[in-house]
């Protein structure tokens, strides 16, 4: 049998020389990395993919761990948290990192060969991949955000719409698995994804690697076109619609929107000139940010959703939505996707005041 590759993620230095001295010393175990900090293991984890990481409770209970954990269960990686006192109480009260079956626990005392055995017993050697990126290209002349180009070639096969979608505290699991069901030509996407500074590239690297279409980073002056995902996250400015076709966005600094930045709510106000194009979605997270952008599109004529509660890791962002109206429908996280899919092919609204019917 092949040794386990493991990363060992601790920034406590003693701790961390310990476990690779005690671990090092097992023919079982191959320790690929040492880290002691979050930015360095994703880097770490990404480069060599291991089939294990021993992470410790603080860095564990990070909000940037979220990407980090995503990144684990795309690649098969089982974590195993040092525990301390803290982290037993975080996951009595609910954590979402502590819900995980990739997640096992270990005491901080645990002997070399328990903890051997528990990497042994709990490691896949399977590796699961994500489906390369097929990143069509267009080029057209500008043209406004609520209009299509009158000379454009009628293409029955794509539509004229476009979507925004924003998420926050649990947003990573949740745009993993709405974006898997968009196809390599989906429309042009804009996401902003609440997420600590410097993760912004890791988790869009992440996506890029678990989608059919391309997922680019926020750019000033970028644009989409169909197959193009562009997300906000992690930065230090607002990412807004200036119209355009392809579609362009704009990125502006200045102050925290909704207490965020950049803020869904920026987004959504941004696509009101095409709502009557737009398709958007509110994915679980804590807060308010992105339900008055959401309502102001309704009220505009765009196609809104937002998750349900059931499905909502933290459901303050779709509950402010649903209390505003905001939402025409409230619907489970497996099917938003294709909901946002099947929106997309229909015609734009002829009017604002047209409406979904609410779950």
């Amino acid at each position: 049998m092949n040794p386990i590759s493991l990363v060992i993620a601790i920034p406590d230095r003693s701790v961390r020389r310990r476990l690779t001295e005690e671990l090092g010393a097992s023919p079982w175990i191959e320790i690929v990395a040492e880290t002691r900090d979050l930015m360095t293991t994703y880097a770490e984890v990404e480069e060599r993919e291991p089939m294990a990481v021993v992470i410790a409770g603080r860095l564990a209970r990070a909000p940037e761990f979220e990407v980090m954990r995503a990144l684990f269960a795309t690649l098969d990686v089982r974590w195993l948290v040092i525990t301390e006192v803290p982290d037993a109480s975080a996951r009595e009260q609910g954590s979402p990192w502590g819900r995980t079956s990739d997640l096992f626990p270990i005491d901080t005392d645990i002997p070399a060969d328990r903890l051997v055995e528990t990497l042994r017993s709990v490691t896949r050697t399977a590796r699961r991949h994500g489906v390369s990126p097929v990143p069509p290209r267009t080029e057209t002349r500008p043209t406004s955000l609520s209009t299509p180009p009158s000379n454009a070639v009628p293409d029955r096969a794509k539509t004229s719409r476009f979507i925004v979608i924003g998420a926050s505290t649990g947003g990573v699991d949740a745009l993993l698995t709405v974006l898997s069901s968009f196809p390599a030509d989906c429309p042009p996407t804009f996401i902003v994804q609440h997420t600590g500074g410097g993760f912004g590239d890791s988790l869009t690297r992440l996506l890029d690697r678990q989608c059919a279409a391309r997922v680019r980073p926020a750019a000033e002056g970028a644009t989409a076109s169909h197959g193009d995902i562009l997300l906000a996250a992690g930065s230090r400015a607002h990412m807004r619609l200036a119209g355009g076709s392809p579609l362009r966005i704009v990125l502006e600094p200045g102050h925290p929107i909704s207490g965020h930045m950049p803020s869904v709510d920026a987004l959504f106000h941004s696509a009101v000139p095409g709502a009557r194009r737009a398709v958007a979605a509110l994915l679980t997270g804590m807060g308010r940010d992105g339900a008055e952008g959401l309502r102001a599109l309704r009220d505009a004529g765009a196609v809104t959703m937002a998750q349900d509660e059931a499905t909502s890791i933290v459901y303050g962002m779709p509950r402010a939505a649903m209390e505003l109206g905001a939402a025409q429908s409230s619907l489970p996280l497996q099917q938003i996707g294709p909901a946002i899919l099947r929106a997309c092919a229909a015609p734009p609204q002829a009017s604002p005041s047209q409406r979904m019917t609410t779950r």
